[in-house]
């Protein structure tokens, strides 16, 4: 059965960005709530191909060395 929740004290500009991100996905302020919310406890989402190259052009991965370099520096940074 759904529940209904509540959110007090939502300052004036987070509404207002709420309200325009509802907007240009076409949503309704609850519709977009919901999908805020099941997006971030679904996780991220699998990339897509593009997206994926997309983000190693990004970062100036272009052979399996520089991935390799990559990877390490990460690694070794935390």
């Amino acid at each position: 059965m759904p529940v209904n929740l509540s959110i007090k004290a939502v300052p004036d500009t987070l509404a207002e960005k709420l309200r325009k991100r509802a907007a240009k996905n076409h949503r309704s302020l609850q519709g977009e709530l919901i999908t805020i919310l099941e997006e971030s406890l679904e996780g991220p989402r699998p990339l897509t191909v593009d997206e994926s190259i997309r983000k190693l052009r990004q970062i100036e991965i272009r052979t399996a060395s520089d991935s390799t370099e990559a990877i390490r520096g990460d690694r070794n940074s935390r």
